[in-house]
């Protein structure tokens, strides 16, 4: 990747955080009608974040967990193809899946856009259990069990 092409082309790239709570009190519409039905872990028990940076791109909203990167588009990417191109590269080169969403499917048609974030995570694997915890019951040798 062309680490200098990100650091002119991304605007979050050297505060990062206080971008972030920018976008979140400027949100946009279709983002404040999507928010709810995304926060408190009410899709499908997965925690999301909104206006989150992974690297220096901060993403409308990112599952960590579920490694999946949600972002609502604007008539302005019509014109900034190549760039979203670049950045969906890099966030699956950090390993995350990343889906674009008008945002007029958003304000228009939020039931169909739901649907497929829904079926996208039922679809996807289950993530890596934690390591096994010392003194947990499973990790322990039963007395009079062998090695």
């Amino acid at each position: 990747m062309d680490e200098d092409w990100f650091h002119e082309n991304d605007k979050g790239y050297t505060r990062p955080t206080r971008r972030s709570r920018e976008l979140r009190t400027n949100a946009t519409e279709a983002e404040r009608k999507l928010w709810p039905h995304l926060s408190a872990r009410k899709m499908r028990g997965v925690l999301f974040n909104r206006q989150f940076p992974v690297g220096q791109f901060i993403c409308d909203f990112v599952s960590r967990e579920m490694r999946l990167v949600i972002e609502l588009d604007g008539g302005q990417h019509a014109t900034n193809v190549e760039y979203d191109e670049r950045r969906t590269r890099f966030l699956q080169a950090q390993g995350y899946r990343v889906f674009r969403f008008w945002n007029s499917e958003v304000l228009y048609n939020i039931e169909g856009v739901l649907v497929v974030i829904g079926q996208t995570l039922d679809n996807m694997p289950s993530p890596s259990p934690s390591r096994k915890r010392e003194g947990s019951l499973w990790a322990r040798q039963l007395r009079g069990e062998k090695s």
